[in-house]
């Protein structure tokens, strides 16, 4: 069973644009910013999310930088906190941290651990899902702070880029799937 109606992911695809050859040649960029400036589709989009995860967690944690805007008012309108998962040196210490590999290069994501509680059930938001990567980088912090990370939300999975593979046995809401890259 799907985790989002038909008409939700309708509403959602129907405010997402694509813009071809951004940020570069042959990239097909999709661009999300149409449906977080329309009060109405936006409101829509986080009521939707925060009633699919009533009961299921206790806290959303954002990856850096377009999850915080997705991470932030579910966040709130569930009653619940918000973690930041940052790039290297953007979070003052003590942070605890993980490298991981890209495409072309390798990175490192951080988090405070003390923001996480033991046992806390906590949800990674991210507007999208590529590689899988940065959402395992920052499972791996989310448990090495002693959480549980429940899984992963993304408004656009990339199915194409395997990142549902490479979090196989993790549960991933995706609202909007597009094959290739």
């Amino acid at each position: 069973m799907e985790p989002f109606t038909p008409e939700f992911t309708d509403m959602v695809r129907s405010y997402v644009r694509e813009r071809q050859d951004f940020p570069a040649p042959g990239i097909l960029f999709r661009d999300i910013t149409p449906l977080i400036a329309d009060k109405k589709a936006f409101h829509t989009l986080i009521d939707s999310l925060a009633t699919h995860y009533e009961g299921k967690i206790d806290a959303v944690a954002g990856l850096e930088s377009r999850g915080f805007i997705l991470a932030a008012p579910l966040a709130y309108a569930m009653g619940l906190g918000m973690v930041t998962i940052r790039k290297a040196g953007r979070l003052p210490g003590p942070v605890l941290g993980v490298d991981y590999d890209l495409e072309y290069g390798s990175a490192r994501m951080e988090v405070q651990p003390f923001n996480i509680e033991d046992g806390q059930r906590v949800l990674v938001v991210d507007d999208v899902l590529a590689t899988g990567g940065t959402a395992n980088a920052a499972f791996e912090l989310i448990e090495g702070s002693g959480g549980i990370a429940t899984g992963l939300c993304v408004l656009i999975e990339l199915a194409g880029m395997g990142g549902r593979q490479a979090l196989e046995g993790r549960l991933i809401d995706s609202i909007l799937t597009f094959e290739g890259n």
